[in-house]
């Protein structure tokens, strides 16, 4: 996908392919799993790899300053890359999950489920980022798949925004509406997702998901990510655009 832009009263979005996107939000960028590299097979352990079929539609080194780095998982290349953990190291604050803070080190900060933490905003506000839960695949798949979190963002003067991770859960979805709900801007990983690993059960969203999600959470917009520029999605733009078309909620969409 060549980049999209998103814009909803003072939220801007910037979709570059894959799971990055660049949220601007209260005076702050925020950019969700930065993953840059190039084409090609990237391994996952136990022999198995993942294929990189297109490439991101930014070089990381003009997205400009980023002040807050949300990172669903640092385990899968398709979420956190090379060039993804370069940047890291120039960005004063990320926020993943307790595990992957202890590996990552730096300015890496963990965020269990329902833990915030507040963000300084440059007009002397601050930003809340709610972390919240998400499951990367079928019930029990955590040992495997390990921890993933998502985040919602709020400020008492802009609309929330929730970015979902790597959750291919409904459940889960509904727990976050019962708690946070209704929020105005859904970036949801969407792609249906399947590997070999579950025998093919899906570790992300797919597309009709992806629209009840988007009416669990009574978003007004839903910016989809991750449903492209990788081998083991199984559902793309299309397929995004019949769901929500079919649900009657085309018009939340956005795409580019």
């Amino acid at each position: 996908m060549t980049g999209i832009n998103a814009t909803n009263e003072q939220i801007a979005i910037r979709v570059f392919g894959g799971p990055s996107a660049l949220i601007e939000y209260g005076g702050l960028t925020f950019l969700t799993d930065p993953a840059f590299d190039a084409p090609g097979e990237y391994p996952v352990g136990d022999g198995r790899v993942l294929t990189k079929t297109a490439p991101a539609s930014v070089d990381p080194a003009d997205l400009g300053p980023i002040d807050v780095v949300l990172l669903s998982h640092d385990q899968h290349p398709d979420n956190l890359d090379h060039s993804g953990r370069a940047l890291l190291a120039d960005v004063p604050l990320v926020l993943t999950t307790p595990g992957g803070a202890g590996r990552l080190g730096g300015t890496a900060r963990p965020l269990a489920p329902w833990a915030t933490i507040e963000v300084p905003r440059p007009d002397g506000g601050t930003v809340t980022v709610t972390a919240t839960p998400a499951q990367h695949g079928p019930d029990g798949c955590e040992p495997i798949t390990g921890e993933v979190v998502g985040f919602v963002l709020t400020a008492a003067d802009l609309p929330t925004v929730y970015v979902s991770g790597d959750n291919a859960s409904l459940p889960v979805v509904e727990k976050i509406a019962a708690r946070v709900g209704p929020v105005d801007t859904a970036v949801l990983f969407a792609g249906a997702a399947r590997t070999p690993l579950f025998d093919g059960a899906l570790l992300t969203l797919d597309s009709a998901q992806a629209a009840e999600a988007a009416a669990i959470l009574g978003a007004r917009r839903v910016v989809p990510v991750h449903f492209d520029s990788w081998g083991h999605f199984t559902e793309g733009r299309a397929a995004l655009v019949e769901a929500f078309t079919a649900a009657g909620l085309i018009d939340r969409l956005q795409l580019a």
